[in-house]
């Protein structure tokens, strides 16, 4: 049995008139998701193995240390639906602690869903394996997507902080809507929380120029996708954090005066200029907790570490 990928996207023509809009815009910005092609991916899962992004590994140690209570909220027979599931690896991490009916891989990279649905159904031979092909960065609607049943939705790595926090409520929303007409749905998800400034820019902004390399290859993929030129290497990385509104940021600097045709209309780039890529923001776990039950999940259950860097929420 081969599972295949259900593609949801908007049409290419429609993706890449937004693009070209945001990078028109006085205030240039292009959407995170575009980060992902075959080296943005690789580049991602290196991000993840820097010493200064401890996001990853103390979600795993709190998964880790709270197997058995979380699988038990969980229960069985649910389908695990994996938000955002990459390579798939956490999924295989948690599956042979799970009685899953199913498993559904979502992810806005197309090309990546094929490997990691080869990847579940030889370890689960046996199991519903499913992929969709979506981007639900505007929510998510994949109920006609699912098997019958209940359904555990999957989001982790903090990924829910590229959303601003009203648009994050909407997204917890959209998941929640997916209930109804004898189908229960449950959200296992990780959050990073606040901490201190300089050790947040680090984890974006690592020694070794990870993420920097993963920032700028993002213009490689504008390049493919509107016919650009923009040229890597005449901008530079930037993180910082902006205390008021909790969140971190990454911008591309332009490091000279520059002009791009951007679907063959010119636009000035001045040295100094920035292009936003992404937001990252942070939550205090009681915040975030009553951000679940404004989304009707009205029962939540936290996990963090010793340190409070990081939480786990389940919420049903």
């Amino acid at each position: 049995m081969s599972a295949t990928v259900i593609d949801r996207r908007d049409c290419s023509s429609d993706e890449r008139a937004a693009l070209v809009a945001s990078l028109r815009a006085s205030s240039a910005s292009i959407a995170p998701k575009h980060f992902y092609d075959e080296l943005g991916c690789a580049l991602y899962a290196a991000i993840c193995a820097t010493p200064e992004y401890y996001l990853t590994r103390t979600e795993a140690g709190i998964f880790a240390r709270n197997a058995d209570a979380i699988a038990a909220r969980i229960g069985r027979g649910s389908t695990f639906v994996d938000l955002g599931a990459g390579d798939g690896a956490k999924a295989l991490w948690w599956l042979p602690r799970l009685a899953a009916s199913g498993y559904v891989a979502v992810d806005a990279a197309a090309g990546a869903l094929d490997a990691t649905l080869s990847r579940i159904e030889a370890a689960f031979p046996d199991l519903d394996v499913r992929g969709v092909a979506t981007d639900f960065g505007a929510g998510l609607d994949v109920a006609r997507d699912l098997p019958p049943g209940g359904v555990t939705f999957f989001y982790p790595g903090s990924s829910i902080g590229n959303f601003a926090p009203a648009q994050a409520l909407d997204f917890l929303r959209s998941l929640r809507a997916h209930g109804g007409a004898g189908r229960s749905v449950a959200l296992l998800i990780g959050v990073d929380t606040h901490k201190d400034a300089r050790r947040l820019q680090a984890a974006y902004d690592d020694a070794l120029g990870v993420t920097a390399a993963f920032n700028r290859n993002v213009l490689n993929v504008v390049n493919a996708v509107v016919g650009t030129d923009f040229d890597p290497a005449a901008f530079r990385h930037v993180a910082l954090y902006d205390a008021r509104r909790r969140r971190i940021e990454m911008h591309l600097e332009a490091l000279r005066e520059q002009t791009v045709a951007i679907d063959g209309v010119p636009r000035r780039f001045a040295a100094g200029e920035r292009i936003h890529t992404e937001n990252s923001y942070k939550y205090a776990p009681e915040d975030f907790a009553r951000m679940l039950q404004e989304a009707d999940f009205a029962e939540v259950t936290l996990w963090s570490d010793a340190a409070g860097d990081f939480a786990v929420f389940f919420a049903a």
